[in-house]
């Protein structure tokens, strides 16, 4: 007998989605009942959305290897199944962009994954991927907010849960698309060292999966609390590997050394240069453009945020090549290479996808192409960045800073003050032209910038600059940062 399911009575904060997915503090915000309620939603919408198209009734859930992550997707999925659809639950973590992967190829509705990504240990999350490859739009993460005081009935005839390993498929995937021997060649011969701190989180065992031979790396095994800090690609949680890398001598005389980093659902990655310094993707999606355009002769649009580096601009007119600028949220790069053939989509914060790929910012396909530059170039990274700085005559620095705010209501005037009364000068420099399609964008007379943004979810202001110096970016981000706090 079919038994309705009441809608939980959620007590801790009300579940937003934010730029891509659902995250909260675990046993607090992020509770099994919870987990439930909004994994059950997100099926139906995701039927809505995407049944006509595929013909499926199929919902891929997986899972990253956080605290009790496993036990939320198998909650996840039975709930699923239980109100009629069919469930292909992994049996293992695997990387966020492997369940797109899965979802794509399985010709299913979408998947559901539990990760929080890069957030501290306390937290978990959930993400909603489209039957596409890829974050689902805005509207359908609403559809789902507005749907969850919905009662949901037990299908009378309940759906079924099946076990999935989602590495073989999605490894081969990749494989096809980057000419993997020479990677593996230099390896072997000593030209080549690689070093991938995994950060305990779901990249673990995909390089080697991938390069089927054995490499360095690092942190890769389980732990809740990963080593004290944050599973996030920033340098305050890379001191340890970039001092390894640092004191690492090649076997050979010209070996180069490569470090990469990748985020708790390996969705965003940065790396380490052979001298042991760290580069963001700010540094990497200009290399990354320059090597599918030169060496791989890939077309097609240059997708940026507007946080990111000007340089970008700079190497797509080099190679010819259109560009597009969107709001920070991969969800909006991913819409964008879904309507216009891309090359290449990529944000400051690590994520970075292709068009010819999924429209999902994917760390180990970036990898690997950052691999075969490397091979391909024979340059180390900061070598290869610096000659593409010269070629186009642009040279900069950037860095950013997330300003806690003492509540909500501060947040407020601060967006008040800025709709009300923009500055016309900052740090002593002419504002020339201010962008507003997220948060605002200062353009200064100098063509440096300031981009002042607010967290959705949370009392939190992010601060970013680009300018010819560091020196110049952190007046930049002093400016801001007093000018909020005089508000404050």
């Amino acid at each position: 007998m079919a038994v309705a399911l009441s809608p939980a009575s959620f007590i801790g904060k009300p579940i937003q989605f934010g730029t891509d997915g659902w995250r909260g503090m675990m046993a607090a915000d992020f509770t099994f009942e919870r987990v439930v309620q909004v994994a059950q939603v997100a099926a139906q919408v995701l039927k809505q959305r995407y049944g006509e198209m595929t013909g499926s009734n199929t919902v891929i859930v997986g899972h990253d290897r956080r605290f009790l992550s496993p036990e939320f997707a198998r909650a996840a999925a039975e709930a699923i199944a239980q109100v009629g659809f069919e469930v292909m639950l992994s049996e293992t973590y695997a990387p966020t962009p492997a369940f797109s992967w899965a979802a794509k190829t399985e010709n299913a509705l979408g998947a559901i994954v539990i990760t929080a990504s890069h957030n501290p240990a306390i937290y978990s999350g959930l993400k909603i991927k489209g039957a596409f490859g890829g974050s689902v739009p805005p509207e359908i993460t609403k559809e789902v907010e507005a749907q969850l005081n919905t009662t949901i009935p037990a299908a009378e005839t309940p759906g079924t849960l099946s076990t999935f390993d989602p590495w073989p498929s999605y490894c081969q995937g990749l494989r096809a698309k980057v000419n993997v021997e020479p990677i593996r060649a230099a390896i072997a011969s000593g030209k080549l060292t690689v070093f991938a701190d995994v950060m305990h989180g779901a990249a673990a065992t995909g390089l080697e999966r991938l390069l089927e031979m054995p490499i360095d790396e690092l942190n890769g095994n389980a732990d809740p609390l990963f080593g004290g800090g944050s599973p996030e690609p920033l340098p305050k949680y890379l001191v340890k590997t970039m001092e390894t890398i640092r004191a690492y001598q090649p076997s050979v005389t010209d070996g180069l050394t490569v470090g990469l980093v990748f985020d708790g659902d390996s969705d965003r990655i940065a790396a380490i240069d052979g001298q042991g310094h760290f580069l963001s993707s700010q540094i990497l999606i200009p290399i990354l453009i320059d090597h599918l355009a030169t060496r791989q002769g890939l077309k097609g649009e240059v997708i940026k945020t507007i946080s990111g580096s000007n340089l970008i601009p700079a190497i797509a007119a080099m190679h010819n090549l259109p560009l597009h600028e969107t709001a920070i949220g991969y969800k909006y790069i991913a819409d964008r290479m879904q309507a216009q053939q891309a090359l290449i989509g990529g944000e400051e914060s690590g994520g970075v996808g292709y068009g010819h790929h999924i429209p999902e910012r994917d760390a180990l396909m970036s990898a690997l192409y950052v691999l075969e530059a490397v091979v391909m170039s024979g340059l180390d990274l900061s070598d290869y960045y610096s000659q593409l700085q010269a070629a186009t005559g642009y040279q900069s620095e950037y860095d950013r800073i997330d300003l806690p705010l003492a509540s909500m209501d501060v947040r407020a005037r601060l967006l008040n003050e800025l709709q009300t009364n923009l500055p016309q000068t900052i740090a002593g420099k002419a504002v020339k032209d201010c962008l507003t399609i997220d948060g605002y964008k200062f353009t200064l007379e100098d063509d440096s910038w300031l981009l002042v943004r607010f967290s959705g979810t949370e009392p939190v202001l992010r601060l970013y600059s680009e300018a010819s110096s560091l020196a110049e970016v952190h007046r930049h981000l002093t400016w801001a940062k007093e000018w909020a706090e005089a508000i404050n």
